[in-house]
């Protein structure tokens, strides 16, 4: 029973996903359309096909970063929702980097104009860890509060003081091209933004079970009281936690101008912050799972359109899909060992009662 018990608590996520996924088909043949059809089209195309895997590539990039900076900062009891806004400011500093750095080598100009995205990031979630750390004020609000900020100190940049000459929409000059990241698979959009994903996610699964900072991160976030005790200072491992999370969603920012967009935009962003909050959802705020549950989001995103040609299924149901992935999931870890324990008990109690009973009829 207990093996049982720990190998459904270990496949709740991926049962909740099969479960949303096994609703999301009756909302397809809602609209009128197959199932199985759409399914099957979002795979290839997402999965199999060159140009829709290089497109479900350029989607994983950075929801993979911004799934980890909820993970680390969830580590030490924090919670950031601020992806969005950090995102939003690692673009603004990356390209204003990228655009006034002067003549140097193409791998040092990148690497510098990314590290001052990761700081734009970095110092935007401090903000939110410092006032949680010194005034005890709720990150949720504030980091979610501070998204539309960003969003908005971005557009006014575009807008005002970053414009291009004669640009008919708010978006700053162009990167220049030595300075734009290198391409993974040639002749598509698909740059080597996902590779410093998934090293990140591998280098953070590592601190988090192998140092001591990922031990007394664990040890603030579950109870600072103890950390206290310990000697552990809770308020430096809040700001740091926060300004680390920041730092990788600010890497996404940049990762996306100097990969992708090569100019900042108003809105340059479409919502890549939320969907890192799904993802580390989906990855039980595990980053080794991380690249998974980003790659699951980034192939229904980009099989989403393909879906709606193939199969005539309308873009919001997808949107409806990953919602309802987001709330089983949610409610999946909050189905404890223990509950499970009890169903299959009461389970395992009745087959035996019935095998007891169908052993005296035979003897009767």
């Amino acid at each position: 029973m207990t093996r049982l018990r720990d190998a459904l608590v270990g496949l709740r996520v991926v049962m909740a996903v099969a479960v949303a996924l096994g609703l999301g088909s009756i909302l397809i043949l809602a609209t009128g359309a197959d199932p199985v059809k759409a399914y099957a089209a979002l795979v290839h195309e997402a999965l199999f096909d060159y140009w829709g895997l290089s497109n479900t590539i350029v989607k994983t990039s950075p929801i993979l970063l911004a799934s980890l900076a909820v993970m680390v900062p969830l580590r030490a009891g924090v919670y950031n929702i601020g992806g969005e806004g950090q995102i939003y400011m690692g673009g603004l500093f990356g390209t204003l980097a990228a655009l006034h750095l002067p003549a140097l080598p193409s791998m040092i100009a990148i690497s510098v104009a990314l590290m001052c995205a990761m700081l734009g990031g970095a110092l935007w979630a401090a903000i939110a860890g410092l006032l949680k750390a010194w005034r005890g004020i709720n990150e949720v609000i504030v980091t979610l509060l501070m998204n539309y900020i960003a969003i908005h100190v971005v557009s006014f940049a575009v807008s005002g003081p970053m414009i291009a000459s004669g640009a008919p929409y708010p978006y700053s000059d162009e990167i220049p091209e030595q300075y734009r990241l290198p391409l993974l698979m040639p002749q598509t959009d698909a740059h080597i933004g996902i590779i410093f994903g998934v090293v990140a996610a591998g280098v953070i699964a590592f601190i988090f079970a192998r140092t001591a900072t990922g031990l007394s991160l664990d040890i603030v976030g579950r109870s600072p009281r103890a950390a206290r005790y310990a000697g552990l200072n809770v308020k430096t491992h809040i700001v740091a936690s926060m300004a680390s999370g920041g730092m990788l969603a600010g890497l996404a920012g940049g990762i996306e101008v100097l990969g992708l967009k090569y100019r900042l935009f108003h809105l340059f962003s479409p919502g890549y912050g939320f969907d890192g909050v799904v993802a580390a959802f989906i990855a039980n705020a595990n980053p080794a799972f991380a690249p998974l549950s980003a790659l699951f989001l980034g192939a229904l995103k980009s099989g989403a359109s393909v879906m709606q040609r193939a199969a005539g299924v309308e873009g919001t149901v997808v949107d409806a899909i990953v919602g309802l992935v987001v709330i089983l999931v949610a409610a999946s870890l909050a189905w404890k060992g223990d509950l499970l324990g009890g169903v299959i008990e009461r389970f395992k109690l009745k087959a035996m009662s019935a095998e007891h009973a169908n052993s005296t009829e035979r003897k009767s």
